[in-house]
């Protein structure tokens, strides 16, 4: 599915068009129920139905905007992070598996998340900000923590914050002073006003949280099963397949090849052997586990 054939269809968003009136369409489109989603996944994978994904993506749009304000404090344009939201949700329709068990949110938030993301990384260009993952969880982590810390400080961090932070964030405290002071330049208030024909303020841009809140009580409650099942799962592993697939799959940093080599004493192929075993066996296990509770909840 290329994103210009999907796109065709998508109610558009232009930086001159009203974020209410996108708003306001995008509801039209209704929530699939699993049985429905699990079909039109089905029918655009096995028969390249473009009607399917379509519907797939358009039901999803709303996922799409909620997450997007969720990253309205960086201060950029709310319908670029819609738009590239979108093409990471197309991108999440392109991949996902339905035999698998799991629903389109669930798979796709991740998709959605990453693409936003990425155009905030690129859109910043800050400059040496790094992009390693320590230092794009610092970017995308620092507010967040900052708050619970209760820093609302406009200025320099405190001492004891900044150790607090670069001990949560696994980062060098200096990394957490330049990031902070950076950030400080270019977070907006959601009272600035908003720079189009319409006036207003950025709270103006707020998505209704009563939109779609059993949507989002469902994506977090099937993120936990998720999580449960794989806990759970991840026991059929031998202690050396467990290591090597949480280093290089389940860690933050992940481990390369030749440092596993040299821990485990076996050549990098021997590494990427297991890894690759190991992941199988284990989504073997939780797809079994899926069909098994499935079944159990027919009776």
């Amino acid at each position: 599915m290329s994103t210009k054939t999907t796109n065709t269809n998508l109610p558009t968003l232009s930086s001159e068009g009203s974020l209410n009136n996108y708003l306001t369409q995008i509801k039209k489109f209704p929530i699939l129920e699993k049985e429905e989603e699990y079909m039109l996944a089905k029918s655009w994978k096995e028969r390249g139905d473009v009607k399917a994904a379509q519907k797939l993506v358009t039901s999803h749009l709303r996922l799409v905007a909620k997450i997007a304000m969720g990253y309205r404090g960086y201060g950029l344009p709310v319908n670029e992070m819609i738009s590239e939201g979108s093409i990471g949700l197309m991108q999440a329709v392109k991949k996902f598996e339905p035999e698998k068990g799991f629903r389109l949110a669930t798979y796709a938030m991740w998709w959605i998340k990453a693409s936003i993301q990425e155009y905030v990384l690129r859109s910043w260009s800050l400059v040496k900000m790094g992009t390693t993952t320590a230092q794009k969880k610092l970017f995308f982590n620092l507010k967040k923590i900052k708050n619970q810390l209760s820093s609302n400080s406009t200025g320099d961090l405190k001492n004891e914050h900044i150790e607090e932070i670069s001990k949560i964030l696994s980062v060098k405290k200096e990394e957490v002073v330049s990031m902070n002071r950076r950030m400080l330049g270019k977070e907006k208030s959601l009272n600035d006003p908003i720079n189009d024909e319409n006036g207003g303020e950025w709270m103006d841009w707020l998505v209704d949280e009563k939109i779609d809140q059993e949507l989002v009580l469902s994506h977090e409650q099937e993120f936990n099963q998720r999580k449960k099942l794989m806990d759970n799962s991840i026991s059929v592993l031998n202690t050396r397949e467990k290591e090597i697939l949480t280093a290089r799959k389940l860690s933050d940093n992940a481990a390369t090849l030749e440092d596993l080599s040299k821990k485990y004493n076996i050549s990098r192929e021997r590494v990427r052997q297991i890894e690759t075993k190991a992941f199988e066996k284990l989504q073997k296990t939780m797809l079994n586990a899926t069909k098994s509770n499935n079944l159990l909840q027919k009776y």
